[in-house]
């Protein structure tokens, strides 16, 4: 459920301040039409790791881990005694 409003006012900076809550959050600001505006959280995907939130990565690393679950790693190789 939404908190009732409240008023704020716009320093000389043309900065608000919010909930202590969201201290050092992203936030998108929408402005719909003059004076009406939109805030909401955001969460910052870095451009080079953007591609890891594709629906084709994400189907791709969805597969690997399926299959993962029904192949057992090989074991690891041991030296044979006299190979020192």
């Amino acid at each position: 459920m939404a908190d009732a409003p409240t008023v704020k006012v716009v320093g000389t900076n043309g900065e608000i301040s919010l909930d202590k809550r969201f201290a050092g959050r992203h936030v998108l600001v929408e402005e719909h039409e003059p004076g009406v505006w939109i805030v909401r959280t955001a969460t910052v995907i870095p451009d080079n790791e953007r591609w890891l939130h594709e629906p084709q990565a994400t189907a791709d690393l969805q597969a690997a881990i399926g299959w993962s679950a029904t192949h057992a790693a090989p074991a690891p190789m041991r030296k044979h005694p006299e190979s020192s």
